[in-house]
């Protein structure tokens, strides 16, 4: 039987300023589970509560000769975890928001694309419209570029409204056969 068992925690203090290794596995067999509900119950992730009580031990080994002022190894004990949470804590905000930034990026560079095709893509119809033959071009440009209604273009040009959607729809034909090969290159 460990002679550590039977001793107090102000005993197993001394014992642990010492130096005494039994003093401190006492210490860590009476205090780490509860320490670790402590610290799951906060973050709710059993890893990283598993790193703090395990860090909160290290930290305890490692500062073994300043523990003659603490009079409550409980109490000691648990602020170190309150405290170690917080950091935890303060760590998830701190890669949640550079999570959220890289995302607000990606969105950025995303819109920034597309408006990139869009941009290719009237350049590309621009192209093509100044291809159509004369009259169809026209009657494209009054209609798309200028708001024009069928019957205003057929008045402005002194041709029929039939003419007029003829004229349309071959330049939609024209411009959707040109333009498909091109949308493929942008998917």
């Amino acid at each position: 039987m460990n002679v550590c068992s039977e001793k107090t925690d102000i005993e197993l203090l001394v014992l642990l300023s010492n130096s005494d290794g039994e003093a401190f596995t006492e210490i860590y067999n009476r205090y780490w589970r509860k320490l670790f509900v402590i610290a799951a119950n906060r973050i709710k992730n059993l890893e990283d509560a598993e790193e703090i009580v395990q860090d909160i031990f290290t930290s305890l080994w490692k500062r073994r000769t300043e523990l003659a002022q603490v009079s409550d190894i409980a109490s000691y004990l648990s602020v170190s975890v309150k405290y170690r949470v917080i950091k935890m804590m303060d760590r998830y905000y701190n890669m949640q928001k550079y999570v959220d930034s890289v995302l607000a990026r990606e969105q950025f560079d995303d819109s920034t694309q597309q408006s990139l095709a869009f941009n290719e893509l009237q350049q590309e119809l621009s192209i093509h419209v100044q291809q159509l033959p004369e009259k169809c071009r026209l009657v494209f440009q009054l209609s798309r570029e200028e708001g024009y209604s069928q019957k205003q273009i057929a008045q402005e040009l002194g041709i029929s409204e039939k003419t007029v959607e003829a004229h349309l729809g071959k330049a939609f034909k024209t411009l959707r056969s040109k333009l498909a090969g091109f949308m493929m290159t942008l998917l």
